[in-house]
């Protein structure tokens, strides 16, 4: 099993900054690939970015040039940088380690 705790979602203004952080623990050896997904109020849920044990990323085109997302190895940590927020970029964002595992997920919402 592996465990997933986010942190960093808050209430920001239109144009504002936050840096959401999941730490993985358990059975992490293996875990490759880690992301960041959101879900909106009556909407799917959706990639936003993703990023392999390499570094090799991949974004959404929504997010792209505004959010950057990183991760330290042995901290088995993942951070999403998110800059320039909207309001479209309220959610309810999820960590996801491998294919398998979730976070329990963190809110954030932009204000106009």
């Amino acid at each position: 099993q592996v465990q997933l705790v986010e942190s960093g979602g808050g209430l920001v203004q239109a144009g504002g900054s936050l840096r959401l952080s999941c730490a993985a623990s358990g059975r992490v050896f293996g875990i490759n690939a880690m992301g960041w997904y959101r879900q909106a109020p009556g909407k799917q849920r959706e990639l936003v970015a993703v990023i392999s044990r390499g570094g090799s990323t991949n974004y959404a085109d929504s997010v792209k040039g505004r959010f950057t997302i990183s991760r330290d190895n042995a901290k088995n940590t993942v951070y999403l940088q998110m800059n320039t927020l909207k309001p479209e970029d309220t959610a309810v964002y999820y960590c996801k380690a491998g294919v398998d595992y979730w976070g329990p997920g963190t809110q954030v919402t932009v204000s106009s």
